[in-house]
């Protein structure tokens, strides 16, 4: 309960949480809103918002509703940003948990593993895996969460080098609990505020990324995203420029949703500001 007072203290996390009920509402009545599918041709090409009122967004270059890809493109990128987010969080606690608490070897050789996923950049990275592994969307997903977990391993870790020897796990393994044990069950919760607040660093960043492979063209093109209607406004910048705007200004929105969420968390977890 303090926590959630703690959170509501402050102005910006309670705008981006607005912000990220309004996206989430969206993707939940896009169904109810647009029952046609949205990659289905609508009207003429390239009508101008709020020129006709069957389209309060317009069209694209194909002559596709924006407005409903708009809002199935919620639905995309909430998507990519919580599984990517998943998926990266778990392998880095796992990773991070286990080098933490061995220390060691067993340190030396998960870090090392670490550092090499991060000697390159997390894009080019990606871009390889999809090279490899083709864009369907699910690809797409999980590559995101494989180029994503090294940040939250190192957090991981660094909390598990700082709670290792405590008087609570020294007390665990006193009564013979094993490892695991102390691991997932002792040292994790006392570990987890921080990975769970930038986790929504990793969402924010797996919406980016996504927008940037749809936008090269490179993401799954039978889905309603963001980035491809960013991708495809791209041939008619100069004129129209309301076909990437309309969804670059929705990203922009969602990540800074994600982010101020993160930050009222952040703020709302760390015990050095709850007394202020």
């Amino acid at each position: 309960m303090e926590v959630v007072r703690a959170y509501f203290r402050s102005p910006a996390a309670i705008v981006g949480l607005f912000l990220l009920l309004v996206v989430i509402a969206m993707a939940a009545s896009a169904g109810w809103l647009f029952p046609r599918d949205p990659l289905a041709l609508a009207g003429r090409p390239l009508v101008w918002p709020f020129t006709n009122p069957r389209f309060p967004l317009g069209t694209d270059n194909s002559g596709r509703d924006i407005a409903a890809q708009i809002f199935y493109g919620a639905r995309i990128s909430l998507l990519i940003g919580g599984v990517a987010t998943v998926i990266a969080v778990f392998i880095g606690i796992v990773i991070g948990a286990v080098s933490g608490y061995y220390g060691g070897w067993v340190d030396n050789v998960l870090m090392r593993i670490t550092e090499a996923f991060q000697t390159l950049p997390n894009f080019l990275l990606l871009l390889v895996l999809i090279a490899v592994f083709g864009s369907n969307i699910n690809t797409v997903i999980i590559a995101i969460g494989i180029v994503s977990w090294p940040a939250p391993a190192r957090l991981t870790r660094a909390e598990f080098l700082s709670l290792r020897n405590r008087e609570f796990v020294q007390a665990g393994r006193t009564l013979g609990l094993k490892d695991l044990k102390l691991i997932f069950g002792e040292i994790l919760p006392n570990a987890l505020p921080p990975v769970i607040v930038y986790a929504s660093v990793v969402m924010a960043v797996s919406i980016l990324l996504e927008s940037a492979l749809a936008f090269l063209r490179l993401s799954d093109p039978n889905v309603a995203s963001w980035g491809n209607l960013i991708g495809l406004g791209r041939d008619v910048l100069r004129v129209q420029w309301y076909v990437s705007a309309i969804p670059g200004i929705a990203i922009l929105l969602t990540v800074l949703a994600v982010s101020l969420v993160g930050q009222g968390l952040n703020d709302a977890l760390n015990p050095r500001l709850k007394g202020r």
